[in-house]
């Protein structure tokens, strides 16, 4: 009986072996783990790929799939699959969003593990560490960042016998040129009004004005503050003086293709611009770039995106491998190097500012230091009513200042529902 037990033992054994052995065999035929990551933009998309490239290369065990969507239909597909539990690994995350899907749990805090890890939080832009930090816990670190400059055109300043902007003008100086550069019998016209991007425009002079879109905690409006006001006074200004085409010409033809096809002397340019208008051919040997002019003193919005985690991905060390490696010194040098996007590394700066030797791209990073957090709170529904009254302001059809009086009510009572 004792024996029978033993041989009874050693085949049991010699099973659990073989069990094992293939359940090794098994893990081995599955391979790599595969990430989803999700992006919007498709001239990002290639240098995204050259960076997941190597990614995989110090990575064997881990690949990465890229789903492109347009970005209209982005934001669909990921409310969608946020209900399926079905949401890519790693995506791209935006600030009017960011809250709305970290306060509902869908994005995986990387605090600790950032904590954790060789990552130097100084060599990024502190006002995209504010956005993308909710109740103490930060959710990534951006990618890029996005500001905003002055472009003008070299050819239309020469015409006019002008010189050319400076880091030191002020709102006056940009004015004053603007009405000598405007010349409406032949469709020229000195600057335009940028009406239709806030983050291009407006926010941008309501911080040079001293002023506020949203408090630093979110929870309240700044419309109600004088120098806010004055940060809207300064475009419809612009538009009643003429030195900008007017508003139903700028819906016809947008401000950047106007700028772009000679008939705008200057534009406030996002950097995202630096692409699109350094590849056309009408101008771009014709352009340069400054700081934005001073009103009360120099301001800016900064934005950016950063590499989200979904809280319920299957593969959450794999993940953030991926965001780790996404947010390194070697991933933004090859941002930098394809001049589409300002890399979030500040030791990378250098080679974005020189992937477009013949203009002043340090004006971008000049601004840097003035740039103030992208206004976003809990709900969106704040932005939407600021957006229908900033339209009736444009439209000349209430006053600056009880447009802003009545944004500021209907934000207040917004943001404190």
């Amino acid at each position: 009986m004792f024996k029978k037990m033993i041989a009874i033992t050693i085949v049991l054994l010699m099973l659990a072996g073989m069990f094992v052995g293939c359940a090794k065999e098994e893990a081995k035929d599955q391979g790599p783990v595969t990430l989803e990551f999700a992006l919007w933009n498709k001239d990002q998309e290639p240098v995204m790929q050259e960076i997941i490239k190597v990614f995989e290369e110090k990575n064997p065990d881990i690949k990465v799939n890229v789903q492109l969507t347009p970005y209209k239909q982005y934001w669909t597909k990921m409310e969608t699959a946020a209900t399926a539990s079905s949401m890519p690994d790693v995506f791209w995350m935006n600030g009017p969003r960011f809250i709305n899907y970290a306060k509902n749990g869908m994005l995986m805090s990387l605090d600790q593990r950032i904590k954790s890890s060789d990552i130097d939080l100084s060599k990024y832009p502190q006002g995209l560490l504010d956005l993308y930090t909710y109740n103490d816990q930060l959710y990534g670190i951006a990618k890029d960042w996005d500001t905003t400059a002055l472009w003008y055109n070299k050819e239309l300043f020469d015409n006019a016998g002008l010189d050319y902007p400076s880091n030191d003008w002020t709102w006056d100086d940009m004015m004053a040129a603007a009405e000598k550069l405007t010349d409406a019998d032949n469709g020229i016209y000195g600057t335009a009004a940028v009406t239709g991007d806030n983050q291009t425009g407006l926010y941008n002079t309501i911080a040079a004005a001293g002023g506020y879109v949203l408090s630093d905690d979110r929870k309240s409006s700044g419309y109600g503050q004088a120098e806010t006001v004055k940060g809207i006074q300064v475009w419809m200004d612009m538009l009643d003086s003429g030195v900008s085409p007017t508003i139903e010409q700028l819906t016809d033809t947008s401000e950047n293709d106007m700028f772009t096809s000679g008939k705008v002397a200057m534009l406030f340019g996002a950097s995202w611009n630096v692409k699109p208008f350094m590849e056309n051919e009408m101008v771009k040997d014709k352009l340069d770039l400054v700081m934005l002019p001073t009103i009360k003193d120099k301001g800016a919005v900064i934005h950016g995106l950063i590499n989200a985690v979904a809280a319920d991905t299957k593969h959450p060390e794999e993940a953030w491998k991926l965001v780790e490696f996404l947010a390194s010194k070697e991933a933004s040098d090859i941002w930098a190097k394809s001049g589409v996007v300002i890399p979030s590394h500040a030791d990378s700066l250098e080679l974005w500012v020189n992937s477009y030797p013949d203009i002043n791209l340090q004006a971008y990073v000049d601004m840097l230091p003035y740039a103030k957090m992208y206004p976003s709170a809990e709900s969106s529904m704040w932005a939407d009513a600021q957006g229908d009254i900033l339209k009736q302001i444009w439209n000349g059809q209430i006053s600056v200042e009880d447009g802003a009086k009545e944004i500021d009510t209907k934000m207040n009572e917004l943001l404190g529902k």
